[in-house]
């Protein structure tokens, strides 16, 4: 458990597990083959996030009354945000034998989100599931069991993280399951 200051008052919060050396290693050859066509697959894994999850496009002014996949993927803009999620991913991965790093990124990440934008923190959460769902397909040869479990743990690594990040910035209502 991880004391954690929100709007005044101490909270707990279980800490989220850590990542072994293994699911480490796993992760990091996974993204090896993923990032070499981080522009696409980024660009996939916001289409697919906006069009199941159309209540997302609220947060963007600049593509929130695009309703076409192909317009979608044709819009700067959208590929401009893949690419920032893509290489804060990249980031993430590989500083993964650094966790103070990883904590580091992520709270820039979740307070950016929380005060800047105002991001409801559950879609992290949905995008998290998302991006799973890109990687499996993406690479289905190499995304065995094992590998999704080690991917699952660093989603939800994450966001512990960016979570805890809306908390200390007095974020109010942290959502605790996705819709």
């Amino acid at each position: 458990m991880e004391e954690v200051r929100g709007d005044g008052a101490m909270e707990q919060r279980e800490r989220a597990d850590q990542l072994s050396e293994a699911e480490t290693g796993m992760i990091q050859d996974t993204w090896a083959r993923v990032y070499e066509n981080c522009e696409d697959v980024g660009v996939a894994i916001l289409i697919r996030f906006f069009v199941n999850f159309p209540s997302a496009k609220q947060y963007f002014s600049q593509f929130q009354d695009m309703e076409d996949m192909e317009e979608m993927e044709r819009s700067t803009q959208l590929r401009k945000h893949a690419q920032r999620v893509m290489n804060a991913l990249n980031t993430v991965v590989e500083n993964l034998h650094d966790p103070d790093k990883v904590a580091s990124i992520l709270n820039l990440v979740g307070k950016a989100h929380a005060i800047k934008h105002k991001v409801e923190p559950m879609y992290f959460k949905i995008l998290s599931g998302v991006i799973l769902e890109i990687l499996s397909e993406d690479c289905p040869e190499s995304f065995t069991p094992d590998v999704r479990r080690a991917w699952t743990k660093l989603m939800g690594l994450v966001y512990w993280h960016v979570t805890g990040a809306y908390t200390e910035s007095g974020w109010v209502q942290l959502s605790s399951s996705a819709v």
